[in-house]
């Protein structure tokens, strides 16, 4: 499967283009600002049906514009073409098309065509809170499993009707036990299955996290994942009665997979406080490359890989270690910025695979 054709409607600062891929390696170079992550963005909209950089639709919409249209032609390997299609028009919903077809839920596209992206903003998964890294890892499950993504979505709907019930009752001064104990045992229930998905995420991802880590940094650092949840201590029915206070207290529920995290650690320590900017750039691209590896084992399909600006934020021993992967075909379709199209030209050309080169 590859992305064969892509073209872009007023989306964000670009208003018209039309790119021919080649299906094995695609370049975008040119200045900073004019368009070359817009790129990337869009092909990672048709993915995942929103934007990785920009979670408000609304404003990826060029500027003086009413919508934006993305459009993308897939050359599956039986030769058959998927359309995909993802616009948005201000004051409507968006739509999502599949061979014309509108998606009732978006949740059903997820994971029909996988994608991996490396860009600079992975650094938040260091550096922000859990929420991110929660993200992070609810992303890579819900691409093959369909169940665990609407049981995510179940979940959080539950969970915002029962903060809303605990604002009820402060704002009120009221308290409803049998009330609030039907979204405690609906969460229970929902909570079960995604902390069992999360255990075994980590299992199985952690081995080829390991791998990865060791392939890009040549080194014989220990890293590790842990998986942080207060599903360790008890069920989270349990969890609901000791904290009752503390909810009521706060109006919101403090307990829960909700506040689940995910440690980042290098031989033993929080790589946030102890690994150098060379060792969390190893560490942020063995994850996205574990990620790849991963999909591709669950799914039997070599996910699109987009690479952002990465040539500018690795040194020429990590890029040339990246560039070995390629050499040894664990890649399919490959999307790449870069600021000095001299610089791209040439790695590229190590990999002795087909590409193309777009100059914005």
């Amino acid at each position: 499967m590859h992305l064969h054709k892509l073209s872009l409607l007023n989306y964000k600062n670009i208003t018209s283009e039309v790119f021919d891929f080649d299906a094995k390696i695609n370049c975008f170079v040119g200045n900073n600002g004019v368009g070359k992550t817009n790129v990337l963005d869009a092909i990672y909209y048709l993915s995942y049906t929103k934007s990785y950089f920009n979670a408000v639709a609304s404003q990826n919409i060029k500027h003086g514009e009413d919508f934006f249209i993305i459009e993308g032609d897939y050359l599956l390997e039986n030769e058959r073409v998927e359309t995909i299609v993802c616009s948005l028009k201000k004051g409507t919903k968006k739509v999502v098309k599949r061979n014309g077809k509108v998606y009732e839920k978006f949740s059903d596209h997820i994971g029909n065509f996988p994608l991996v992206i490396i860009s600079p903003s992975d650094r938040d998964l260091i550096v922000e809170g859990s929420e991110t890294r929660r993200k992070f890892m609810d992303g890579v499950i819900a691409q093959q499993d369909r169940r665990y993504l609407q049981t995510l979505v179940n979940y959080n709907k539950i969970l915002t009707q029962r903060n809303a019930l605990l604002k009820y009752f402060a704002a009120n001064r009221v308290f409803d036990a049998l009330n609030l104990n039907v979204y405690d045992e609906q969460l229970n229930d929902l909570s079960v299955y995604i902390h069992e998905k999360r255990v075994w995420f980590l299992k199985e991802f952690s081995s080829i996290f390991d791998v990865c880590y060791k392939e890009i940094s040549n080194s014989k650092e220990g890293v590790s994942l842990v998986y942080k949840t207060q599903l360790e201590d008890a069920p989270l029915i349990d969890l609901f009665e000791q904290n009752l206070g503390k909810d009521r207290m706060l109006q919101y529920t403090s307990v829960g997979i909700h506040k689940d995290d995910l440690q980042f650690e290098l031989n033993g320590y929080p790589i946030k406080k102890f690994g150098s900017q060379g060792q969390q750039k190893s560490y942020l691209i063995a994850l996205k490359l574990a990620q790849f590896e991963f999909m591709k084992q669950l799914t039997g399909k070599k996910p699109i890989l987009l690479f952002d600006d990465v040539f500018d934020k690795l040194d020429e021993n990590r890029v040339s270690q990246v560039i070995n992967l390629v050499n040894k075909d664990q890649f399919g379709q490959i999307f790449i910025t870069d600021t000095h199209g001299e610089r791209t030209e040439s790695v590229v050309k190590k990999t002795k695979q087909p590409y193309k080169i777009f100059n914005l």
